[in-house]
């Protein structure tokens, strides 16, 4: 399997603006997808059903690749969609964060129709990543926006997409940038806070799936920097992967140990991982 990354660009990050591929030492490998529609990707998800490699484009699309990395799919450019993360739902669509219009919406696999908002929007103040718990609940962390706009939560809806008032996170050191769901089906997310700052205590935060209880911190160590965590994945053997500035960290989920950086990059900028057959 290949371990891909999405590198911002422009006001985003100032990175490479491409898909990257990287090898099993670590290495680079190449750009994953020629295709000029490629452009500032953002989030990542594999298709379960035809295996295809979901991106969403700073172009204001959504693109489905093969593992030649050719665009086989593509919806329609979509004025001021602005896709952060994207994952798929139990009902088979694929749900993207809007960074915009602060909500998310589901397309239609096929990327033939067009895309149906779920939540409000501005239902967060700044969406920072959500995925769909074993029971179908959504999760949806809020965090702070490039302009410092918005708080540092996590919000659970059912699976009528209702507001669960009574699961609740109270992590006053909490300011999330991804999340992701654990196979113990807890909530796990990567951690900025204060966010921006020079000084800002990086981590790995999980939180019980239940009632939204703090239940562990993972920290990096071994060299990590660990600077501008972003995207979380579940990798092989049980590990949980996460870029960051200049690197990929991997983390021994079962144990909590940090197990170093798998890739580096200056000027990686990274915003999602993932590994591709």
């Amino acid at each position: 399997m290949t371990l891909l990354v999405t590198s911002a660009a422009g006001a985003n990050g100032a990175g490479y603006g491409k898909i990257l591929a990287f090898a099993d030492d670590g290495k680079l490998i190449d750009v994953f997808g020629g295709d000029p529609r490629i452009a500032d990707p953002r989030g990542l998800a594999i298709e379960p059903v035809d295996g295809l490699l979901f991106v969403n484009s700073g172009s204001n699309q959504i693109l489905a690749l093969d593992r030649n990395g050719e665009i086989v799919r593509a919806s329609e450019a979509v004025d001021g969609l602005n896709p952060g993360g994207g994952n798929f739902g139990p009902d088979g669509r694929y749900y993207v964060g809007l960074r915009g219009e602060r909500t998310i919406m589901a397309f239609a696999r096929e990327l033939d129709r067009a895309g149906e908002t779920i939540l409000p929007p501005q239902v967060v103040p700044f969406p920072r990543g959500f995925a769909f718990g074993h029971d179908g609940r959504l999760f949806l962390a809020s965090g702070i926006g490039p302009g410092g706009e918005g708080d540092n939560t996590i919000l659970a809806f059912d699976s009528d997409h209702r507001m669960l008032p009574s699961w609740k996170v109270t992590d006053p050191e909490l300011s999330p940038l991804d999340l992701a769901i654990a196979p113990s089906g807890n909530i796990v997310v990567s951690s900025e806070h204060p966010f921006g700052a020079e000084n800002a205590v990086t981590t790995i935060r999980e939180y019980d799936h239940a009632d939204g209880r703090l239940v562990r911190v993972l920290v990096a160590k071994y060299g990590v920097r660990f600077r501008k965590p972003r995207g979380l994945r579940f990798g092989p053997h049980g590990r949980l992967y996460c870029v960051a500035e200049d690197e990929v960290v991997a983390f021994d989920f079962e144990t909590g140990d940090c197990l170093g950086a798998v890739a580096r990059l200056p000027d990686l900028n990274g915003q999602a991982v993932i590994f591709f057959p």
